[in-house]
């Protein structure tokens, strides 16, 4: 966690990827740097180095007739660091257009019943938040269209506007993998050349701007769900 002034807003950026030197994590320390760049003290939450246990158990499982019940020490203590949030980004690879089950067991356990949701005051209302996805596909794949769709639908009005926030909008950054990827007109998976050398730095570069440019306008308040 980095330390700022103490009347400094807080973001939380989530990440969910088993590698340090994936191109989630790495977009994650740039959103970071770019948040704090913009006045926010930065709590970095690398779920997989931290240990997280996304599966549910019985400590954490909701109780219906007790919107009071205590979790287990671990979920309290994510819950704290989203209450101290004021916004909250969430970086990870899509997979099967959606989040993958590290962030997903993150959301079932600390996104829960008496905390997230289930008052007539919700607790999170009033934060704003961003889902980075990171996808292979190409810009131009017609299936990126109904990709974001399925995620703004799932993540932004299942979960984030279900548990109050005010503003929740996914940013979809498509050509993530060097080896451009697409469905053709019979179904078949085509996988391209590995794209190299000046040209993969370029790539990256691209990459790289796209996702700054989202977690700017976020943090400007310009962003707004489609």
């Amino acid at each position: 966690m980095t330390q700022h002034d103490s009347h400094a807003r807080t973001a939380l950026v989530v990440f969910a990827h088993h590698r340090t030197d994936s191109l989630t994590a790495h977009t994650a320390r740039r959103a970071a740097a770019r948040l704090e760049a913009a006045g926010y003290r930065i709590d970095l939450l690398d779920l997989h180095a931290e240990g997280f246990d996304p599966r549910m158990n019985v400590s954490d499982e909701p109780d219906w007739a007790d919107r009071e019940k205590v979790y287990s020490d671990e979920t309290q203590a994510h819950m704290q660091r989203i209450l101290d949030a004021d916004v909250v980004v969430a970086v990870f690879p899509v997979y099967w257009q959606s989040v993958p089950a590290l962030l997903k067991g993150w959301i079932d356990r600390v996104w829960n019943y008496g905390f997230a949701y289930g008052r007539s005051k919700a607790r999170l209302a009033g934060k704003r938040m961003l889902w980075l996805g990171l996808a292979g596909a190409t810009a131009d794949d017609p299936i990126v269209e109904q990709m974001h769709t399925v995620l703004e639908t799932s993540l932004s009005e299942g979960i984030a506007y279900y548990c109050g926030i005010s503003q929740s909008t996914v940013g979809l950054l498509t050509d993530a993998e060097d080896r451009p990827q697409r469905v053709d007109a019979e179904g078949n998976l085509t996988v391209g050349e590995a794209v190299a050398g000046v040209e993969r730095e370029a790539q990256y570069a691209d990459f790289d701007r796209r996702a700054g440019e989202f977690v700017d306008r976020f943090a400007a308040g310009e962003l707004v769900a489609a």
